[in-house]
């Protein structure tokens, strides 16, 4: 089977720092590696979150806020 030849951009960061980033705790990032939901890298037993996938994460989840159009009254 061929290996894929990615190379992550970027600082590696770990799951506490990405915690930090995030403002939660470590479990929530613990739980998006689980569920295979974010990219990581695993370096012998540690783990490493580029920092371009955190990134991208909060890209993904910003929402814009809604501008509502004043009706004219009747």
């Amino acid at each position: 089977m061929p290996v894929k030849n990615t190379r992550p951009a970027g600082r590696l960061l770990t799951v506490a720092e990405v915690a930090e980033r995030l403002n939660t705790s470590e479990r929530y990032p613990r739980r998006l590696i689980e569920e295979r939901r974010i990219t990581f890298v695993k370096i012998g037993r540690h783990v490493r979150i580029p920092e371009s996938v955190v990134d991208d994460l909060i890209a993904v989840g910003t929402v814009e806020p809604v501008t509502l159009r004043m009706r004219r009254a009747a």
